[in-house]
């Protein structure tokens, strides 16, 4: 591919990512709606379309208020590190064979810092806020996402030592023969779980307690800057079931359709699932959230890559 091809496929996925973030809003809506047998927005143009262009608007000519007692700069800061983090790491992506915008050796690696980086967006617009409530929201996320980081980097371990590569393109062909949710369905439920933790979705949604903390980490935000928070979260929930799609369920693989269409496919499934847990689970107290992290999922990572590791070295041996 030419240059120009990648600055055009690099344009192509950025427009995609950010209108898909405003369109999930509305599928959110709809999905909850039919899942709790209600109507959703259904009044703003036909299904409630318009709902989503109508908010973005609102959002637009909404007052952009920074606290007078804020860090202004930092403050201006954090939202755009929580979006550019989760966007970047769509370059590395393989939507198909051969259609990736950086098709680096170190894919995975990638995906797993790039992710880490959102954390200092979230720590940064609760702390220079200089707002107690967005200060204690921005604490339980960052020792939130720090934790789960963890174990969503040990439960990935097992793929990569079954497919030999940090390649993303390398792990899908991998999985030609088997799916990797078959043999690493503990890695899988592993990286769902810690995914969810991550993005700071139901049931792991302590950051952003209302009834506790007002909003959380963005409580003083509005207008543009709360928007970019707001589309940094359905930015993760969609990378996220990119990234498990490729990982766990052979990515562009599957018969007679277009490669592209059936990781379409399996990430929209993947999507839908993380917005139905939202409308099924209540929230878990914060004692609660570390306590599975530490006490279950650190120790069956551990155990499901030493398996793994077990069985890799009996198959070469």
């Amino acid at each position: 591919m030419t240059a120009l091809g990648y600055i055009v496929m690099a344009v192509i996925v950025l427009l995609a990512a950010l209108v898909l973030a405003g369109g999930l809003t509305w599928v959110e809506r709809r999905l909850l709606a039919l899942w709790q047998d209600r109507l959703g927005p259904n009044r703003a143009g036909p299904f409630g379309l318009l709902q989503m262009p109508a908010d973005l608007l609102k959002l637009l000519f909404k007052e952009d208020f920074i606290p007078p007692l804020a860090d202004k700069a930092v403050f201006v800061l954090a939202p755009a590190i929580v979006v550019v983090a989760t966007l970047v790491v769509l370059a590395v992506i393989p939507f198909a064979p051969g259609l990736v915008l950086a098709d680096l050796n170190v894919g995975l690696l990638f995906f797993l810092a790039m992710s880490s980086l959102a954390v200092y967006g979230v720590a940064l617009g609760g702390w220079s806020s200089n707002n107690k409530f967005a200060l204690l929201g921005s604490l339980r996320a960052v020792g939130q996402m720090v934790s789960y980081e963890v174990f969503m980097g040990l439960s990935l371990m097992g793929v990569v030592l079954q497919a030999g590569s940090f390649r993303l393109g390398d792990i899908v062909e991998a999985q030609r023969g088997l799916w990797f949710c078959v043999p690493q369905f503990a890695g899988m439920a592993i990286f769902f779980v810690a995914a969810l933790a991550e993005a700071r979705r139901i049931p792991f949604d302590l950051p952003e307690a209302e009834s506790e903390l007002v909003a959380g980490y963005h409580t003083e935000y509005s207008g543009m800057k709360f928007a970019m928070f707001f589309m940094g979260e359905y930015v993760a929930i969609a990378l996220s079931s990119a990234m498990m799609a490729t990982l766990f369920f052979g990515g562009y693989l599957g018969p007679i359709l277009p490669p592209i269409v059936w990781f379409l496919i399996k990430t929209a499934v993947l999507i839908a699932l993380i917005i139905l847990i939202r409308g099924s689970l209540p929230r878990l107290r914060y004692d609660q959230l570390m306590a599975l992290g530490w006490k279950l999922l650190l120790p069956l990572s551990l155990l499901n890559l030493l398996v793994t590791g077990l069985v890799v070295l009996a198959g070469k041996s």
